[in-house]
């Protein structure tokens, strides 16, 4: 009976994601819950630049998606593949897929120039990035493993002490 509950459960695990990861890739356990397309996330947006409104137009589609290393749809996405996806579904514009990659796209722009639609990048560990698109007033687009895609914020401690680089892609 334990061979078969842990063979359902491997099966469970390795399906939840429609992207097929590469064996380092990790599936987060979490149980997430998607948000209806007709209701709108909890966040008033201040600004009325386009690029903004466009962002947050984004992110209402992308909003509590579950977070899934190697994810790249609505079943669960990463972080790198979600700036990937927004910059091409709202700008066209193509990024490459990782964010060791994602670091080299633009150009490096200090932390008090940011802006709308430019890509903040962490360091979160010795050899882990991670990767969102900056909003407004502090805030940027990103996947959690708790939350799926959220809105985090710059100067939370924990996202302040892992800061690493901005860039700018878009004009």
């Amino acid at each position: 009976m334990r061979v078969f509950l842990s063979l359902i459960l491997g099966v469970f695990l390795f399906s939840g994601c429609s992207h097929n990861p590469t064996p380092e890739h990790i599936v987060s356990l979490q149980t997430y819950k998607k948000i209806p397309q007709d209701e709108t996330p909890l966040y008033q947006l201040k600004s009325k630049d386009p690029i903004a409104l466009t962002l947050y137009d984004e992110y209402k589609k992308w909003h509590g998606t579950p977070y899934c290393y190697g994810g790249d749809s609505a079943n669960g996405i990463d972080c790198s593949a979600l700036v990937q996806e927004i910059f091409y579904d709202a700008f066209g514009i193509k990024v490459p897929r990782t964010t060791k990659k994602q670091a080299k796209v633009g150009y490096e722009i200090s932390q008090n120039e940011i802006k709308a639609g430019d890509i903040v990048l962490f360091k979160t560990g010795l050899r882990t990035h991670h990767s969102g698109i900056y909003l407004e007033r502090g805030n940027f687009i990103n996947t959690s493993s708790t939350h799926g895609v959220t809105l985090s914020n710059l100067n939370n401690p924990y996202w302040k002490e892992k800061y690493w680089q901005s860039r700018r892609i878009l004009p």
